[in-house]
């Protein structure tokens, strides 16, 4: 019996003391102390994350504006260009001979209007000196002036028409409209260009050193949104390069996708690297507003209510509750305006506590 009493009072006091070992640690975390974080400096950026792709948009899609056989490619894909150059040209004898021609044409004119007022001058010569009859020679100088206006209308329907041929020429050439790179060559030397392959782009033209990124921002966000903001963009393909863009577009019209109204957005990009690609996925962070050097905490450690938030602190090792005002907040980080000092330690609340109560995710 004096055993078993002995056994019995050795398990309640095993019992009592697991009680209080709970009663005691109440408060801290099931796996030790309370859990604290600094009050600490820093800076809040408050974003709108925007998913989208790169463009560029300065492209062109160049073709032959005549038919014949194509003579000569001067580029190959992936080439540098620059304005002006001539990328591929076809073997057109038939619009060569039409400017050698008018060129003809047009010295034939000039040969001709100089005759016609060498001949309107000397009649007015002859017509200040009098050697014939003043009505005669009235008559020839009237004719010898409409013979010179007639030459030079001649030379201007020359001049048009060489115009007209050398345009007929150059549309024999494909010239680069702007820098930029050679992304696609359709056509082949000594293919025939015919009328149904006038319309086909033979060479395709793209300028990287303009980029945009284009995505959609939902309705909630884009009221935060304006012209001129700074943008951080992310590429999936990249993520270790900075880009910096800046907003220039925001559609007046809604696109509803989903059943979530979205606006089109264009983000310019002001430092695109030599690495970018057309079609490239990036997410954009759109900085709505920013607060450098102020008092950080991060949001689970915010008890009470939005009206009314508060935070503990440890002081002492005593747990002190303080009411605060809250500033920006990032979504993880909140500023503090007032309420606590830099250094200070707040607990974090508990699972638990989590469940029970208001605290900022």
């Amino acid at each position: 019996m004096k055993r078993r009493r002995i056994l019995i009072i050795t398990i309640c006091v095993v019992v009592i003391g697991i009680a209080l070992s709970i009663v005691l640690t109440r408060g801290t975390s099931p796996e030790g102390p309370l859990t604290t974080v600094n009050v600490t400096r820093g800076d809040i950026v408050k974003t709108v994350l925007v998913d989208g792709s790169l463009a560029m948009p300065n492209k062109a899609y160049l073709s032959f504006g005549a038919m014949g056989t194509v003579e000569e490619i001067l580029v190959a894909e992936g080439n540098n260009v620059t304005e002006g150059q001539i990328l591929a040209r076809l073997d057109a004898p038939s619009l060569e001979s039409s400017v050698e021609m008018a060129e003809l044409q047009v010295e034939i004119a000039e040969e001709q209007v100089k005759a016609a007022r060498a001949q309107y001058e000397i009649a007015q010569i002859n017509l200040d000196e009098g050697k014939m009859s003043e009505g005669i020679l009235e008559l020839q100088v009237d004719a010898a002036r409409a013979n010179w206006k007639t030459a030079k209308l001649n030379l201007e329907i020359a001049e048009l028409s060489l115009e007209s041929a050398e345009l007929n020429l150059e549309k024999a050439v494909i010239v680069a409209p702007f820098d930029g790179i050679v992304a696609d060559i359709t056509i082949t030397e000594g293919e025939e260009i015919s009328t149904a392959t006038l319309a086909t782009p033979a060479i395709s033209l793209v300028d990287t050193s303009e980029i945009e990124m284009h995505g959609f921002i939902d309705e909630i966000d884009i009221t935060m949104v304006q012209l001129g903001q700074e943008v951080n963009i992310i590429l999936d393909a990249l993520p270790k390069e900075e880009v910096k863009g800046e907003v220039t577009f925001i559609s007046p019209t809604g696109t509803i996708l989903a059943g979530v109204v979205s606006y089109d957005t264009t983000i310019s990009l002001e430092n695109p690297v030599a690495e970018l690609r057309d079609g490239m996925s990036a997410t954009a962070e759109i900085i709505i507003e920013r607060h450098d050097d102020v008092l950080i905490i991060p949001n689970r450690a915010i008890r009470g209510t939005l009206e009314n938030p508060k935070v503990l602190v440890l002081v002492d090792e005593q747990e002190e509750e303080r009411e605060i005002t809250l500033g920006l907040t990032d979504g993880i980080n909140t500023e503090v305006l007032s309420g606590l000092e830099e250094g200070e330690k707040v607990i974090l609340p508990t699972p638990e506590e989590r469940q029970g109560g208001f605290f900022m995710m």
